[in-house]
């Protein structure tokens, strides 16, 4: 399992077991819920499995990956107060918070949706993000949008 280690006084993950990834490592603690590490652990890899069956030629990993990348935004909007008045000042997103938020939103579209396996959802929704399509991508566009709209406020970041 990716448990965590501490060595003076930072927290290290470990790579997971089958991708060696740390980025796999990070997206299952995300995924669990309530301290269910085996649950969560399982669920991503049924996906992972079920992606290698629909798509044959791709190593699913890769799929991952991409759905993660394609998701994670360039810029967003950060509320700004000046003078009295609120702006939503855009902003470029860092490297770690634009992972967090890709993990974020790709977790909030599966989460959305009812009715099948969590395992097929998250399937459905990585394959989908890494063609640039699905829920997670249209949560990133308007960000996106959003921040190009509001780019005459751009002067008040900070």
């Amino acid at each position: 399992m990716a448990t965590k280690t501490r060595t003076a006084g930072h927290t290290m993950m470990k790579p997971d077991i089958r991708f060696n990834s740390l980025l796999v490592s990070k997206f299952i603690n995300c995924l669990m819920h309530d301290g269910k590490k085996a649950t969560a652990t399982r669920v991503f890899y049924d996906a992972m499995e079920l992606i290698r069956k629909r798509i044959p030629d791709v190593d699913p990993l890769q799929v991952f990956t991409d759905a993660i990348n394609n998701v994670k935004p360039s810029l967003e909007v950060r509320s700004r107060r000046v003078g009295g008045a609120n702006y939503q000042v855009p902003m470029q997103v860092k490297a770690l918070r634009q992972q967090s938020l890709a993990i974020r939103w790709l977790l909030a579209a599966i989460r959305g949706k009812s009715g099948r396996p969590t395992f097929q959802r998250l399937a459905d929704e990585l394959i989908a993000a890494s063609r640039r399509e699905g829920e997670a991508m249209a949560k990133r566009e308007q960000t996106v949008k959003m921040a190009e709209a509001n780019k005459a406020f751009s002067h008040f970041a900070w």
